[in-house]
C-alpha cells in the first residue's frame, strides 16, 4: 500500500481546491501539501538558527588544517 488516502485526497482536491483531474494528477505530493496548508506556519531559519548549526557541524574541527589532514 502507498500510504495515500487516494479518495480523501482526490475529493479536496476536486470539492475544495477545485482542481481539474489535469491539474489534481500534475501535481506533486509536496505542491498538494502546499496548497492543503501543510508546512505553511513552519518559519524560516533566522540568524540564530543559522549559528546553532553552524556550531554543531562546523567545516573544520579545531587543529584540522585545509588540506584534510
Amino acid at each position: 500500500m502507498s500510504g495515500f488516502d487516494w479518495p480523501a485526497l482526490m475529493r479536496v482536491g476536486y470539492l475544495s481546491l477545485r482542481l481539474t483531474p489535469d491539474q489534481f494528477w500534475s501535481l506533486t505530493p509536496a505542491e498538494l501539501r502546499l496548497m492543503l496548508g501543510h508546512g505553511a506556519g513552519m518559519p524560516s531559519m533566522n540568524r540564530m538558527g543559522l549559528d546553532a548549526l553552524l556550531a554543531a557541524y562546523p567545516d573544520k574541527t579545531k587543529g584540522e588544517r585545509d588540506d584534510g589532514s
